[in-house]
């Protein structure tokens, strides 16, 4: 018992750990999209260069960098309550795996952008990234069969489910659907590629509690 009890405040020291940095890294990286459209304000939107503009060899550099660049601080602002909060819950199972998602859905999603994107467009914006973690936390508890994933993914459907269906809809002038549907399908890529292996696939003897 005295084993457990051990293990029992490590995990929970662990736990608290995992929080502070989940909301370390999201208050930053936040932080940065400001920065960068403050930047891109004081220099005459020169920034608005490095999102993508479809089936242009060259374009295919932007991909990462267009997931920071927004047009206007109406575009920021509107992406910042959303990314912050799905971000720091998909963090909270650690930010080396969180990063591995982010950059996944940024580039499964610019990639469909850059080949599906109507002509003389230019796409911006970490909206793809916000449908992405969407579809990565509410898909991830189905594939890695953990009950409070599955809750987690429940309550995130509940909450943005009926916003994040009228995103993948063509009836925005302006918005980008292509960016949000191969956000999905990047978060839903994501929660498959990076999902909890069993001990004995890991080469890891099994635990015994």
């Amino acid at each position: 018992m005295a084993s457990l009890r051990v293990r029992d405040r490590a995990g929970a020291a662990s736990a608290g750990d995992r929080i502070v940095a989940a909301a370390a890294l999201m208050t930053a990286w936040v932080a940065l999209l400001w920065a960068l459209e403050v930047v891109d304000h004081a220099t005459g939107h020169r920034l608005d260069s490095l999102g993508v503009q479809p089936r242009r060899a060259g374009e295919l550099a932007d991909i990462v960098p267009s997931a920071f660049i927004h047009f206007g601080y109406g575009h920021v602002a509107s992406n910042t309550l959303p990314l912050l909060v799905l971000g720091f819950v998909a963090a909270l199972r650690g930010t080396g795996r969180f990063l591995a998602v982010a950059f996944t859905v940024i580039a499964v999603d610019g990639l469909g952008v850059w080949a599906c994107s109507p002509a003389h467009t230019n796409t911006a914006g970490a909206s793809g990234l916000i449908f992405g973690l969407f579809s990565y936390l509410l898909v991830r508890g189905f594939v890695d069969g953990r009950a409070p994933d599955l809750l987690v993914g429940l309550l995130i459907g509940a909450y943005y489910g009926t916003s994040i269906l009228w995103g993948v809809l063509p009836v925005h002038t302006g918005v980008s659907w292509q960016g949000h549907l191969f956000g999905l399908l990047g978060g839903v890529a994501a929660a498959y590629l990076f999902r909890d292996r069993p001990p004995e696939v890991r080469g890891e003897p099994p635990y015994a509690g």
